[in-house]
């Protein structure tokens, strides 16, 4: 049994009863546009549409996926979430362990600092995440002393703790970064994330580089700690295999718009959008014998400095008409908690993953 009183729990989290979710983060209206500077005096010239108005929310204790395309602004939507980068509009409201729902976006140096102390990231890559020159006992106490936690024989006993929870040996606390395996190494970032106690963490691709048989010790180990510590997660990947795994509900992004969103059953049995069905074809099947039909799409992925008019997947959509490309399709409910941006997302019938014996 865990020792939570080792991290300081200043209360005990309620545990949200399923029908009567609480929302811990709700975003309203993302958007994160990079202006296109050119010429001698850097005159900007017009701007790449990262996050395009962006809308979800996460309810405490879920896990919320996110997938898309490499390019379609996942990483920069949870950057931008946690104001590691500053959007260029929208509303954040989260539930911080007041239990008082703040405004992320208005919030001044000082607050934003009180705030990230329940939100946190686990980052993609285990090998540049981590400062070399910095033995583990010091990347994962960083956030102690920063955040005026803990010093002395207390932080080391607070690390070591926080070691054995990731699953590593707390005897390894002066060792460097180089010294340990990929997957070790992501201990160590999962480890620093939990140093604050949060009750959010954004994990951006926080498996992709890693080898399979290391993704998956990674998935039960967040796992178990969202059941330890009650956790709610923004779990960012392109692996559909991990995301139908661990997610609650889903969300697919294209060209830094939110597609289609609905709970992971829903979204992967029954799609409503024909971008949705086409990344569905690809995950891959574990049975040799079992033959799919991969959908190719045609064309090229929209340029999100000059997306297309109407619906930005239209070009490579196979059932566009005329009207797909003139008017953008409102992101609207089709269904329980089913939301889809496409014209025709009641009258298409989408292939989702497909079942075998």
């Amino acid at each position: 049994m865990l020792d939570v009183s080792l991290l300081n729990k200043t209360q005990d989290r309620e545990i949200v009863g399923k029908n009567v979710p609480k929302k811990i983060l709700e975003v309203q209206s993302m958007k994160k546009f990079f202006p296109i500077k050119k010429g001698f005096l850097k005159k900007t010239v017009g701007s790449v549409k990262a996050v395009d108005d962006v809308s979800f929310y996460i309810n405490e204790g879920e896990t919320f996926g996110l997938v898309g395309e490499s390019g379609c602004g996942k990483s920069t939507l949870g950057k931008s979430i946690l104001r590691a980068i500053e959007p260029s509009s929208g509303s954040v409201r989260f539930r911080n362990r007041n239990e008082e729902l703040v405004e992320v976006m208005d919030l001044d140096y000082k607050g934003l600092r009180e705030t990230r102390r329940d939100m946190q990231m686990v980052f993609q890559d285990p090998y540049s995440s981590l400062n070399p020159r910095m033995t583990v006992l010091n990347i994962i106490g960083e956030p102690f002393i920063c955040n005026h936690i803990a010093k002395g024989e207390e932080l080391r006993e607070k690390v070591k703790y926080l070691m054995e929870v990731v699953g590593l040996n707390s005897r390894h606390l002066e060792r460097y970064p180089h010294a340990f395996s990929g997957g070790q190494r992501q201990r160590i970032g999962i480890a620093r994330a939990l140093a604050t106690n949060p009750k959010f963490l954004v994990c951006d691709e926080a498996v992709s580089a890693l080898d399979v048989s290391i993704q998956a010790q990674i998935i039960n180990l967040l796992e178990d700690l969202q059941k330890e510590f009650n956790l709610s997660y923004l779990f960012i990947s392109h692996d559909l295999g991990v995301v139908q795994h661990i997610s609650d509900r889903v969300g697919v992004m294209y060209v830094g718009k939110m597609v289609e969103m609905a709970s992971t059953e829903e979204l992967f049995s029954n799609p409503k959008h024909p971008y949705t069905e086409a990344l569905l074809s690809a995950k891959p099947v574990p049975n040799p014998r079992f033959k799919k039909q991969r959908i190719i799409l045609g064309g090229e992925v929209a340029n999100p400095a000059n997306p297309p008019s109407g619906c930005y997947f239209h070009p490579r959509c196979p059932y566009a008409k005329e009207i797909c490309k003139q008017q953008a399709p409102e992101f609207r409910e089709v269904g329980t908690g089913h939301q889809v941006a496409c014209h025709f997302a009641n009258e298409l019938q989408l292939n989702g993953v497909v079942k075998y014996e």
